[in-house]
């Protein structure tokens, strides 16, 4: 069999170009079916803007909106932000090696290496058994999930509308993209406010974030070792991490708004508690929101922002700076403030080098976060709260809104859409920097001692 050899090299594109460059041009193609006139309930073409913010929330698996799903987009245009959901959270490359495999062709060695990069894997082996086994497992959790929700959707909106609904809430949910149809039901923008009381919907969406967040790498480890003392140390920091974060943010939401009367205040003690993990997992890049953002107190949303910048885990659809990445800083912290140089984890040096890769991402990320924070505080004169909160949801591919996406001036708009891309793309294009590097040179100069702190 002939191997597929992409255009890589010094003449061709690099995987970074080629991955952004595939997305840019999957936003475009979006937002250009988005425009037809067929793509809107009233017939008539929506702005460009508006379609290309669309376009790239959903490719960038973010969630924000400036129309309602279901009131302005006709079910043509929803069954494309479907699409652009579906692509972007398994991400182009994997659709290629979908058609790849299809078609019993060999994938050749650059092929793999932009696969291993699109899934920020750290080498290509068996990234091609990996993502066989990303694209099987997605569908098949995609329509059990479906499945589940159709039992609640189907005696609300009827067997076709039901049938649709689920199928586009579980794969919206799956792909931490976060965009909902539930608005003609419970009111514009409403997500799933509307199920506050329902542990079936909610515990369906929260287990379809989760899995979604976890990885594909870890996917693959519990597969092939099925036993805690054998998976990897990657897994083992994912796994723990992301358990702390979703336990840690539900306990605090409970702290802080137990007695809200604008969100945890009305329910009763179980609502409570079901509703506060909700908010804890749908902050690892969801998207969903059982409870009105904007009023939640400050407390709690600071911890939605810094919550919404950590993401999920490396590999999944999930963005943001991502779990194991903040655990590394963590154990570096740790290890510095003891006077240690080294850092040891289970017996297991991490190295220096992948320190510094997390701290450059996290240092850069943060950066953003506050440059776009008061950027968009001084253009719409919204207050630096808001403001942040709309930048660490677009940053992290979130989608959680305090209400102030739909009323975004043009070129807020253009900073979200930037901002969205910058996190779905660019944190993939360090990733890739962080692969294909070559190794350090060898030419050494002069050390020099400065004084910190």
């Amino acid at each position: 069999m002939k191997a597929i050899v992409w255009p890589l090299g010094r003449k061709g594109l690099n995987p970074t170009r080629l991955v952004a460059l595939g997305f840019g041009i999957i936003i475009l193609l979006g937002a250009a079916l988005l425009h037809l006139p067929i793509a809107a309930r009233g017939g008539e073409a929506t702005s460009w803007l508006v379609c290309l913010f669309t376009a790239a929330s959903a490719t960038c698996v973010t969630g924000l909106v400036q129309v309602d799903t279901v009131l302005h987009w006709s079910p043509f245009g929803q069954g494309v932000i479907l699409l652009l959901l579906q692509l972007g959270g398994l991400g182009f490359v994997s659709l290629i090696t979908l058609v790849s495999l299809a078609l019993q062709r060999r994938i050749g060695l650059s092929q793999r290496l932009v696969m291993a990069s699109a899934l920020n894997l750290s080498n290509t082996a068996g990234v091609v058994r990996v993502v066989r086994h990303a694209l099987m497992g997605t569908f098949l959790i995609e329509g059990l999930g479906a499945l589940l929700l159709s039992t609640r959707l189907i005696p609300l909106f009827g067997l076709g509308k039901g049938i649709w609904f689920s199928l586009f809430h579980s794969v919206s949910a799956f792909c931490n993209g976060g965009f909902d149809l539930m608005g003609e039901y419970t009111g514009p923008y409403s997500s799933l406010l509307g199920f506050q009381g329902d542990p079936v919907v909610l515990l369906t969406i929260m287990g379809l974030i989760v899995v979604g967040g976890i990885g594909f790498f870890v996917w693959e480890d519990i597969l092939e070792n099925r036993s805690w003392r054998r998976l990897s140390l990657y897994t083992k920091m994912a796994l723990s991490i992301t358990g702390v974060l979703i336990v840690g943010g539900c306990l605090f939401c409970l702290w802080t708004e137990w007695n809200n009367p604008a969100t945890l205040g009305p329910m009763e003690p179980w609502e409570k508690v079901l509703n506060a993990l909700f908010q804890s997992v749908t902050l690892r890049t969801a998207g969903y929101a059982s409870l009105d953002q904007a009023g939640l107190t400050e407390n709690m949303a600071v911890l939605s922002a810094v919550w919404m910048l950590i993401g999920g885990s490396s590999g999944s659809t999930a963005g943001g700076i991502k779990t194991v990445t903040i655990g590394v800083l963590l154990l570096a912290l740790g290890e510095s403030l003891r006077g240690k140089e080294q850092v040891v984890v289970r017996g297991r040096t991490i190295p220096q080098r992948r320190v510094l890769d997390a701290m450059t991402l996290t240092l850069t990320v943060l950066l953003l976060f506050l440059v776009g924070a008061m950027a968009l505080s001084r253009i719409d004169g919204l207050p630096f709260l808001t403001a942040s909160y709309e930048v660490a949801s677009a940053l992290g591919t979130v989608g959680l809104s305090m209400g102030a996406t739909p009323n975004l001036s043009a070129g807020s708009s253009v900073l979200i859409i930037l901002y969205m891309y910058l996190g779905r793309v660019g944190l993939l294009s360090f990733s890739i920097a962080f692969l294909t590097r070559r190794g350090e040179s060898k030419l050494r100069y002069p050390t020099v001692d400065v004084m910190i702190g």
